[in-house]
């Protein structure tokens, strides 16, 4: 049975963690490949999570905002 889209209110979400995903790593004067290599993320997941469109797993966001020298939360606002 297909699932229902998600609402608006969660792509919304979605993408302002993309956001705050992509900032951080501007801030950190890194690229996706770099990030890559710091946190184990394929580039590819780094690229859908800052389009906000994947959902991001907790264990890949942990790694990135290790990699990136932030708490999580940070990502998550």
């Amino acid at each position: 049975m297909p699932r229902e889209p998600d609402p608006d209110s969660i792509l919304q979400r979605r993408r302002a963690v993309g956001n705050r995903v992509r900032g951080a790593r501007i801030d950190a004067d890194l690229t996706q490949e770099r990030l890559r290599d710091l946190s184990g993320v394929e580039r590819l997941t780094i690229q859908r999570i800052e389009a906000g469109s994947t959902d991001a797993r907790l264990s890949w966001l942990l790694r990135i905002a290790d990699a990136l020298g932030i708490h999580v939360r940070d990502l998550l606002g």
